[in-house]
């Protein structure tokens, strides 16, 4: 059985990738040669498309055609868009450290703010902060633990 192809994986000639895109194989030449969708390369130098490459190439073309977007425009654009997706993908992986940092954080605070009392049998209870050791034994000592 055939496996399933990835949206990146770059299996596409240049005249199936034309005719998928709906133009023509000279006009994804160019944009290869200018940037804008840089088709991935064989041993022997024939140039691939993916599904990904292949809506690239229907976005340059909509933007050219309805938006009236040069293309050197659009390759700023494009750029543009690389750009935000890499700090999307940084500012998400750093809203995760944070969320565990912030976990960790939070349980060694509560670790610092615990209170242990020697009872005089020997036995260590723990208090709340704030909490005297009332009708615990007398003459016992409250530390603060400091991990």
């Amino acid at each position: 059985m055939a496996r399933p192809v990835s949206r990146t994986e770059p299996v596409f000639s240049v005249s199936v990738a034309a005719q998928l895109a709906g133009m023509h194989a000279q006009t994804l030449r160019q944009y290869d040669r200018l940037g804008l969708v840089v088709a991935s390369r064989t041993r022997g130098g024939g140039r691939r498309y993916s599904l990904a490459d292949i809506d690239a190439l229907q976005e340059v073309q909509r933007l050219s055609q309805e938006e009236g977007i040069n293309l050197a425009g659009i390759a700023h654009i494009m750029q543009l868009e690389r750009e935000v997706a890499k700090l999307k993908g940084d500012n998400d992986r750093l809203r995760e450290l944070v969320k565990k940092l912030d976990g960790i954080l939070t349980s060694r605070k509560a670790a610092e703010n615990r209170i242990f009392a020697g009872t005089s049998d020997g036995s260590i209870v723990t208090l709340s902060r704030g909490e005297r050791a009332r009708g615990r034994a007398t003459g016992q000592a409250i530390v603060v633990w400091r991990p």
